[in-house]
């Protein structure tokens, strides 16, 4: 399996901490205000992304981790 590189796994750490979660965010209330239609389905589509995300994220670091610990 190929290892994340360090600029590849800030990048992706920064779309699901800071970026989707304002995006989603933005969205829902934008379509709330001025009734956009398909606000709650793109919402929780941009929320699942993240989420899913977020989880590749944590499996990835955990990995991570637990070579680090192996090789020292």
């Amino acid at each position: 399996m190929n290892k994340m590189s360090n600029k590849t796994y800030d990048v992706l750490k920064y779309l699901v901490c800071i970026f989707l979660p304002a995006v989603e965010t933005l969205w829902l209330t934008l379509a709330k205000i001025w009734n956009f239609p398909y606000a709650l389905p793109i919402g929780a589509t941009i929320g699942a992304i993240t989420v899913f995300l977020g989880a590749l994220i944590g499996i990835s670091s955990v990995k991570y981790k637990i070579e680090n610990n192996k090789e020292t």
